[in-house]
């Protein structure tokens, strides 16, 4: 766009020592914010790295067996539906007669049904018969052919058939053939629809799951200070994806200043939201686990760390559309006012908002959908239920990120807006013929030749219909109708 030479049909034109020097002046101003801005995230980074040292945590793992037990796998040949004292016995091999009273908290007493399953193991031998956990037989249950983990107590130190114990207690399924199939899916459909790029986002999205495990989750651990720590984290975070998915330009530096404002909006309303709505956390079993292992671990903090780091998609999504819109709108019609562009891109940012608040309030629903049949059936009124412990957090992270990416809307498109126009482009259209060109027009010419004013469309001058006439294209009326077609 702008003043430039003469090219082919359909050949791409190269651009001007002036539209060089443009971009460079763009990139310049980006710089002088963001390198500061990066190198200060570093040090305190640096500063905030976790030890990975974990002393006085003291945690008993569920997936720790005992001397002589172990976790073994197998798929499923054949299900049964029996009384829960017609088990296996403690030698465990499937059919062999066996009493296996049912135990631990909850589980069905005498006379009660239960449902085995009788597992080939991987490892090989004979079928062995697996007890099904009755939430499990009731909410989804087994079938022929799926693969499953199973606790293996038949060589267990005192394991004994009077004692009542099962010698094969289901544990889980094995997801990993479904889990993997999906990934790979996922991966294909990323880089056939957006190619190289699609793969640099799918990798910066790897390294910023390095991030969060190697840097934020063991630094909470410690008991880091949990705002700084989402803030620096989350902003290399993005540094790292935005310009490893998009490339070092100046639209992305201008995305990457938006997305920084929209994550402290979205960290300050977090701070304050965590202690003024008194999110502590208690109604969740996890958090009460992590509470009782280390005293270094502040649920609050753990709650404030993840309001931040909840909205970093959408942010980054909104951010990169509206400077990327910015940017494709000034190229249509580089004459356009600061006003006018600002405005034509926030009327594509409105429409963003809309759908983005729609997706961020789903996405929560969806994930707190249990909670939502609960509380809907203690009827309770929905002012009580909305700041109830159960759904206070995730009301109060749907608020909270879509504040701070709603307003990180403005802000991007203007930073945008202001990164164009100090550029300085002008179009070869305003220095040729003056303020009368029509807007989005452009130069062809050759060197040592006057040049050609074209207009970027050739559509007919339409009048307006009120007066059943053509408007010339040089009036405002023209323009109008010619931008109408």
């Amino acid at each position: 766009m702008g003043a430039g030479h003469a090219h082919a049909p359909g050949e791409r034109a190269e651009p001007t020592l002036q539209a060089l020097a443009a971009r460079k002046k763009a990139n310049q101003i980006l710089a002088a914010v963001l390198i500061p801005l990066t190198l200060l995230t570093l040090a305190a980074m640096a500063m905030l790295w976790p030890s990975g040292s974990k002393e006085g945590i003291t945690l008993a793992s569920p997936y720790a067996a005992a001397p002589g037990v172990t976790f073994d796998t197998g798929k499923i040949q054949r299900v049964v539906t029996g009384s829960c004292m017609d088990g296996a016995d403690a030698g465990g091999q499937a059919g062999d007669p066996g009493q296996v009273p049912a135990a631990g908290d909850g589980a069905p007493g005498q006379g009660s049904q239960c449902m085995f399953a009788f597992t080939e193991p991987d490892k090989g031998g004979n079928p062995v018969k697996v007890v099904i956990n009755p939430d499990v037989a009731k909410s989804h249950g087994v079938k022929v052919g799926d693969t499953i983990r199973y606790l293996n107590l038949s060589k267990a130190q005192g394991a004994s058939a009077s004692q009542g114990t099962p010698a094969y207690i289901f544990v889980d399924f094995v997801r990993t053939l479904p889990i993997i199939f999906l990934a790979v899916l996922y991966a294909f459909v990323v880089i056939a629809v957006a190619r190289w790029r699609g793969l640099r986002a799918l990798i910066g999205l790897a390294g910023a799951y390095a991030v969060l495990v190697a840097f934020i989750l063991p630094g909470l651990v410690e008991g880091k200070p949990p705002l700084l720590l989402a803030m620096v984290g989350s902003t290399v975070i993005m540094i790292g994806v935005l310009y490893f998915a998009h490339g070092f330009s100046a639209r992305t530096s201008t995305a990457l200043l938006g997305t920084i404002f929209g994550l402290g909006i979205t960290a300050l309303l977090a701070a304050w939201a965590t202690d003024a709505a008194n999110l502590a956390g208690v109604g969740s079993h996890d958090a009460a686990s992590l509470v009782n292992i280390s005293d270094h671990i502040s649920i609050s903090g753990i709650i404030l760390c993840g309001l931040i780091i909840s909205g970093l998609g959408v942010l980054n999504d909104v951010t990169i559309t509206q400077s990327s819109a910015v940017w494709e709108l000034w190229e249509l019609a580089p004459e356009t006012s600061s006003r006018q562009l600002f405005a034509a891109a926030m009327r594509i940012g409105r429409d963003h908002i809309a759908s983005t608040v729609y997706t961020v309030a789903f996405a929560y629903a969806g994930a707190a959908l249990p909670v939502l049949i609960l509380v809907m059936l203690y009827e309770r009124p929905l002012g009580d239920a909305l700041t109830s412990a159960e759904l206070a957090e995730e009301v109060i992270r749907t608020l909270v990120g879509s504040v701070g990416l709603v307003l990180a809307i403005p802000v991007t498109t203007l930073i945008a807006v202001l990164v164009v126009k100090a550029t300085g482009i002008k179009s070869a259209a305003s220095r040729t013929v003056g303020s009368t060109a029509p807007s989005g027009a452009f130069a062809l010419g050759t060197a040592g030749a006057p040049d050609v004013v074209a207009p970027a469309a050739v559509v007919p001058a339409v009048g307006d219909a009120r007066d059943g006439g053509a408007a010339p294209p040089e009036t405002r009326r023209g323009r109008r109708a010619a931008a109408r077609d």
